[in-house]
């Protein structure tokens, strides 16, 4: 649903994408101007049809439709702009620009009328974007009005960037009477909660931060306020006396109307569980894909990853309780739904296949405790599911209704979002729908100590020491790190800490140190991990191999070069 990614990075990524495949931008772009209808305003005239070719691949560079997504079109409008005013030196807006009034405006509500909206007291008419924009029907719920209750939402769009290709579609102002502010818009991210203010921030709205990655071997369990943090939108205000968990039973028992459970219901009718699990982001290490060739999405370093002991039912006795069974036909995959939502109405979503849920050996819980405390709200309160091994997208929080069904969940976040590709596909070529979502995550270790770049004090004996995490999706256990000093040339096995864990259901992450010596001449080294897991996976040795236009599943080698100071 919403690609509110880096503007600048979508539009370096997809000239890159261009060249990459002999194309020249260029013409391409200049054949779409010439296809640009100039007079947006009175013109009554047919508008010039656009290649079917060329209207997919734009369609396909701006994705499933970001809500009022103007920055997900950035790459295509921006470089058509560069294009235009390099072919034209004349300033296509005036300073004679028409006054319309608000009713005005909104008389501009619908394709047949023209789409008119406003912001900062101009009027803009963005009808051409929206016959761009896959997501348009959504855009219309804006039509007539004002912009800026919608980019209160998603704050990522109000950018310098964004607003050049605004001006492009403006076509007057309100008149002075009119030029007041609408009214105050209420800001939905203003009842977020506190944060801590150590955590490294990669968004504010929604919000998305990791803690410095040294802390996260300061102890086995990661605290509460030093977990990661990835929302999607607004934390939602939940009364935990008046929550409701609706669990469908259409699919499954005889009966129809869905199992509706309270919180209190959840605690005292279930046996309570606990298990410490891992959780870690799809985009983790995403920074190190930025860095071969630039991506879409947060620009996380190696911290997008967190342990928590949580505790709650499990989901499996809940859909035992609902009516379904293990045989239960038609049951292929569990769906969840989040209480947060967008101001279309639509909920976050993701779903588990059916067999993984009902299985006693996953754990998967409905968790409404986190480190022995009540559920923190950025952490899904009053309750969130936690599916071991999994990818973080799967796990959702602020959990409102569980369907059963035959096809995973249609939400975009399992459609057309964390998804793995080829590295040569990029969003000219993508086919969302021809990658299946990912489920468990690779393979995973990275050096939390020393950091990049950093001065390492050896002791008078040449020693010094190197820390870090390593973990595996799917319950596989981690049998071994090793860790190299001089850029991979040998290597030495690091000491793995933590909890004892068995194959299968290993579902916290190995910590890992290594004390080791230095060469007495060395100035400068690269160290390097690489994790094995309990089947023999091992991480790739570089990330070019694996990169991929969302950056997921970055699992490559980690490395840290640092400067050895013997003064």
């Amino acid at each position: 649903m919403i690609f509110c990614g880096l503007s600048s990075v979508a539009f370096r990524s997809l000239t890159r994408s261009q060249r990459l495949h002999g194309q020249s931008m260029g013409v391409w772009l200049r054949h779409c101007t010439a296809n640009r209808h100039t007079d947006r305003k009175h013109s009554t005239e047919t508008r010039a049809s656009t290649d079917t070719s060329t209207r997919s691949w734009k369609w396909r560079i701006v994705g499933t439709g970001a809500l009022l997504g103007l920055g997900t079109v950035l790459a295509y409008e921006t470089a058509r702009r560069r294009v235009a005013q390099a072919e034209s030196s004349e300033n296509p807006v005036t300073s004679s620009l028409p006054q319309y009034s608000r009713e005005e405006v909104r008389q501009h509500a619908s394709m047949a009328d023209r789409v008119w909206v406003t912001y900062a007291g101009e009027v803009f008419d963005i009808t051409e974007f929206i016959e761009l924009h896959p997501g348009g029907g959504r855009i219309l719920m804006a039509a007539g009005g004002a912009l800026e209750p919608f980019w209160a939402l998603y704050g990522v769009h109000k950018n310098e960037h964004v607003m050049e290709i605004l001006n492009e579609y403006k076509v007057g102002v309100l008149s002075p009477e009119e030029k007041e502010e609408p009214e105050a818009v209420t800001d939905p991210y203003a009842l977020d909660p506190p944060r801590h203010p150590i955590l490294k921030l990669n968004s504010k709205k929604p919000f998305n931060a990791e803690p410095p990655a040294a802390l996260l071997t300061e102890s086995f369990i990661t605290p509460n306020e030093l977990f990661f943090k990835r929302n999607h939108l607004p934390v939602p205000e939940i009364n935990p006396d008046d929550y409701q968990l609706v669990v469908d039973r259409s699919q499954g028992a005889d009966e129809e109307q869905p199992l509706i459970l309270s919180l209190s219901d959840l605690k005292t009718k279930f046996r309570r569980y606990e298990i410490t699990s891992t959780l870690q982001c799809a985009g983790n290490r995403r920074s190190e894909m930025n860095a071969v060739k630039l991506v879409k999405g947060l620009d996380w370093g190696i911290a997008a990853i967190s342990t928590a002991c949580w505790a709650g039912a499990r989901l499996r006795d809940v859909l035992l309780d609902a009516g379904y069974t293990e045989d239960t036909p038609k049951a292929k995959h569990v769906i969840f739904e989040g209480l947060d939502r967008d101001l279309t109405g639509t909920n976050y979503g993701a779903s588990i296949p059916f067999e993984h849920a009902m299985s006693k050996e996953s754990d998967v819980l409905l968790a409404y405790e986190m480190n022995g405390e009540t559920l923190p709200r950025d952490h899904g309160f009053p309750l969130r599911v936690i599916v071991p091994g999994v990818v973080g997208a799967r796990n959702v929080k602020w959990l409102g209704r569980i369907l059963i069904s035959e096809e995973e969940s249609r939400s975009h976040w399992q459609q057309n979002d964390y998804k793995g590709f080829n590295p040569c596909i990029d969003w000219d070529t993508v086919d969302f729908a021809s990658s299946p979502a990912i489920q468990d995550l690779p393979v995973q270790s990275a050096i939390t100590e020393p950091r990049p770049g950093q001065k390492i004090h050896p002791s008078p004996e040449g020693q010094f020491t190197v820390k870090g995490y390593a973990w595996s999706g799917g319950g596989r256990k981690i049998v071994r790190v090793d860790v190299s000093l001089d850029g991979g040339n040998t290597w030495k096995v690091a000491e793995l800490t933590g909890e004892e864990q068995n194959t299968g259901k290993a579902w916290a992450w190995k910590q890992w140190k290594l004390s080791a010596s230095l060469p007495t001449d060395v100035t400068e080294i690269t160290i390097i991990c690489k994790a094995v897991d309990s089947s023999y996976n091992v991480q790739p040795d570089t990330v070019a191999p694996i990169w991929n236009l969302r950056g997921v599943l970055n699992n490559s080698w980690h490395r840290v070069q640092v400067t050895v100071n013997r003064h």
